[in-house]
């Protein structure tokens, strides 16, 4: 059995490649985990079985995501406004 988790499902592309490669080991259970989905920005057809938000298509940053290297250790996860580097509003 396998649960692939990623932080941030956006395009699809990293995480379609390693469920491709994944399934070509015969798993018994493959699943797929994200924090976040973006599914507006979706470049290729792939969906996670389990999500635990849907984010609209914003430069999001806090719990490991960053712009250019800010915004990483926020004890939240918040959208960077367009124009304004590094400040972040809470997401609700």
């Amino acid at each position: 059995a396998l649960l692939v988790v990623d932080d941030i499902l956006d395009s699809g592309r990293s995480i379609a490649q390693v469920v491709e490669h994944l399934s070509r080991q015969k798993p018994a259970w493959l699943r797929t985990c994200v924090f976040l989905d973006k599914p507006s920005r979706r470049a290729v057809s792939i969906k996670a079985d389990y999500v635990g938000f849907e984010v609209p298509d914003v430069w999001l940053i806090g719990y490991g995501l960053d712009l250019g290297g800010e915004g990483r250790a926020l004890p939240y996860v918040g959208a960077v406004e367009e124009g304004v580097r590094g400040e972040a509003v809470h997401l609700t």
